[in-house]
């Protein structure tokens, strides 16, 4: 693990992106903590999530472009608001850079943002953990509520996540965050 860390330090200093190595040993450390309580292999959640924002080397601004090169099909909403295509320039990273082939892992990291109607748990601790130990200063607004879901389950955590950015300043729905909502919905009987 000493060299995956390593390595990503040295992918995301030379691009300038301190913060971003930072924020995403934060997430793999802390994710990989809740996957011992809900995950047979949670050393696969520290990996994710390790790996989850390697794709901040390219600004919003190139994003597009990346992607096309990449060969990954855009939704209309990730042409509109192109932070949200990280997501999946990460797993194409985490892929070639980083030789990392375990297709869970890849889930993970392609969907840590807006999550997917077809979730695994594993989708589902890197999900949360990203939220908690966001990139920004202070507590997020929504921790105490979030915290308080996952004392039940990581459906209702994800799901209390989902229901308070809906409502809250959201600047374009993915089609896999409002699948992935419906999905929790359904699963947990909320209506």
């Amino acid at each position: 693990m000493n060299y995956l860390q390593n390595s990503i330090k040295r992918f995301l200093f030379d691009q300038g992106c301190i913060e971003t190595y930072h924020h995403c040993m934060d997430v793999g450390n802390y994710a990989y903590e809740l996957g011992k309580n809900f995950l047979a292999e949670p050393y696969k959640a520290k990996v994710a999530g390790y790996l989850h924002d390697v794709s901040a080397i390219y600004p919003n601004d190139q994003r597009i472009d990346v992607a096309n090169k990449m060969g990954i099909e855009l939704y209309k909403e990730e042409l509109e608001f192109p932070m949200i295509i990280h997501q999946r320039i990460s797993r194409k990273i985490a892929l070639n850079e980083f030789n990392v082939t375990d297709l869970t892992i890849l889930s993970a990291i392609e969907c840590h943002t807006t999550l997917k109607e077809e979730y695994s748990d594993l989708d589902l601790v890197v999900f949360i953990a990203d939220k908690i130990k966001w990139d920004r200063k202070g507590d997020p607004p929504y921790l105490a509520g979030l915290v308080k879901a996952l004392n039940i389950s990581l459906e209702n955590a994800a799901y209390y996540y989902i229901d308070y950015i809906l409502n809250h300043d959201i600047k374009v729905i993915h089609p896999w965050l409002w699948q992935a909502y419906l999905k929790l919905r359904d699963n947990l009987k909320f209506t």
